[in-house]
């Protein structure tokens, strides 16, 4: 069973209840969660510096916490810690919020979850995972979209015949092959 939330399409985003953010620091830079009583909406990997990530977290939130963060959320940057320390996670029983995003992109986050830490799938594959064989470029916009990196691995997708190719976050590509290299056991 997936931990993506379905929520009823007669629900707005703004009756929902407020999006809250705390920021963490890891051994990857500053990071940030974005959440909502119904679960995590957004993770933040860092930026070019704590400005440009309070700015964006801002951006995705009516309010910041200091401590008050709910249970699921402080099991989530503990885990996320600990993820970017080298220690390997599970994250498939972290409640996600995904309400805001659209219906193809949740059935891609949702098939994406199901690849193990340490194994890659290209997008083609992503896309027959998601029931939509032909639409790889459409699993590629799905991945540049992502509103939660590590808990929703797009850095395990890559292009065909083994290439690399592309990564959102801040960073790019040393971002993507530092985390593939993380869960490969390499040193940093």
């Amino acid at each position: 069973m997936s931990n993506l939330m379905e929520k009823s399409k007669t629900k707005s985003w703004a009756n929902l209840g407020k999006n809250r953010f705390q920021t963490f620091d890891t051994a990857l830079g500053l990071c940030g969660i974005v959440w909502r009583d119904e679960g995590i909406c957004h993770m933040q990997l860092p930026e070019k510096n704590s400005k440009a990530l309070l700015a964006k977290l801002q951006s995705l939130a009516e309010q910041g916490t200091s401590g008050k963060e709910p249970a699921f959320v402080r099991r989530a940057i503990k885990k996320v810690k600990a993820y970017l320390d080298g220690q390997p996670q599970d994250f498939s029983g972290t409640p996600l919020d995904l309400s805001q995003v659209p219906p193809f992109h949740r059935k891609v986050y949702q098939a994406l979850q199901q690849v193990p830490p340490g194994n890659v799938t290209t997008y083609g594959e992503l896309a027959e995972m998601a029931g939509s064989p032909l639409a790889f470029r459409a699993v590629g916009q799905a991945m540049a979209r992502n509103p939660l990196p590590i808990l929703v691995p797009c850095h395990r997708v890559l292009a065909s015949a083994g290439k690399l190719g592309g990564f959102s976050s801040f960073g790019g590509l040393a971002t993507k092959i530092r985390l593939l290299d993380l869960e490969s056991g390499e040193k940093q």
